[in-house]
């Protein structure tokens, strides 16, 4: 696979992966009592034990995105 391609593709994800966290941690601040509504009716959770999962899912979601699609991104972007 050519290095522009393999570039494209990594820009690409990360963009998607990066507007994914960003409506998720939109949805969370303005739709969080909805949100916790509907994990209530499955879960037994308080709102700071739903609070925390969430925080941390999205830390580990940037961390992903940061590893896995924006540093090889960079990588490839200095390389070439």
């Amino acid at each position: 696979m050519p290095i522009e391609t393999l570039q494209e593709i990594l820009g690409w994800c990360s963009l998607i992966n990066m507007g994914l966290l960003l409506w998720w941690f939109l949805a969370f601040v303005f739709a969080h009592d909805w949100m916790y509504d509907l994990d209530r009716r499955w879960f037994k959770l308080s709102v700071e034990q739903f609070d925390a999962i969430h925080y941390g899912a999205m830390g580990i979601m940037k961390m992903m995105v940061l590893v896995f699609n924006l540093a090889p991104y960079v990588v490839l972007r200095l390389m070439a």
